[in-house]
């Protein structure tokens, strides 16, 4: 991500190596009609859980996994949360507005996502990657006009074309049961396989260093030794500056943390 206010100097690291992010679900009508208000982009994460706290508005998120179809009722004060693999599309009856909270910080923005393109697409990496891709925001040398509005035509082009696939992936779970996504997970294995050493050292720097901190804490309590307490520190952030920027659900404000 780019134009990140940083955490305050010295901050601990935000709990849990996770991160947040309050999103504005997307309200343009969907290719298949769902949503009274629109919604967002089906995709899949493959190593990282995602959690939603409903702060405004209504809708519902739909899940494929291995249980099966799900569609999960959203009303401000709900909590919901999934596993990575699971694939979940976000439907907006009307100023659906969630704070979304991702394990592994770091991982979903350095592509931990998968979008349920059509199967042709899935199996080109180069094509896959190329529908999945956005023009960068503002005018660009010789296009003074493609301002916001060309990135906000890619993105709903982008999740229609997801839509188109969630579809087709929802049709063969109803009718293979889990088996109905295999051909789905083999594609987003070879999608992200270039990526996971990059992934290894955001997943060390933040999750394994404060797992391995509590777990030295916890040893020097099992002795009566709370030495550690002497490192407290406290830690705050601004939000990003600038606009929203267009996540694959909606539009995000997001903290550096």
């Amino acid at each position: 991500m780019t134009g990140a206010m940083p955490a305050s100097a010295g901050a601990p690291p935000f709990p849990g190596g996770t991160s947040v992010s309050h999103l504005r679900v997307y309200d343009w009508p969907t290719s298949d009609g769902a949503g009274l208000a629109g919604g967002g982009t089906p995709h899949l994460h493959t190593a990282s859980s995602e959690g939603y706290v409903v702060l405004a508005g209504a809708g519902s998120v739909q899940t494929l996994s291995s249980l099966g179809f799900a569609e999960t009722t959203l009303v401000p004060g709900a909590v919901v949360w999934f596993t990575p693999g699971v694939v979940h599309r976000l439907v907006n009856d009307g100023g659906l507005e969630i704070l979304v909270v991702m394990s592994n910080a770091g991982l979903p923005e350095a592509g931990d996502a998968v979008l349920t393109f059509p199967a042709d697409v899935l199996d080109d990496v180069g094509r896959y990657r190329q529908a999945a891709a956005l023009p960068a925001p503002g005018p660009r040398p010789g296009h003074e006009d493609a301002d916001d509005d060309v990135v906000a035509a890619a993105v709903r082009t982008r999740r229609d074309l997801a839509v188109e696939g969630f579809a087709t992936l929802r049709e063969r779970l109803e009718h293979e049961g889990p088996a109905g996504l295999d051909d789905l997970y083999t594609a987003a294995g070879r999608l992200v396989a270039d990526r996971v050493p990059r992934w290894r050292e955001l997943w060390s720097a933040s999750v394994l260093t404060q797992t391995a901190a509590t777990a030295q804490a916890l040893a020097g309590l099992a002795e009566g030794n709370a030495q550690h307490l002497a490192q407290s520190a406290v830690g705050s952030a601004a939000a990003r500056p600038g606009p929203r920027r267009y996540g694959m659900c909606g539009r995000l404000q997001t903290w550096a943390l």
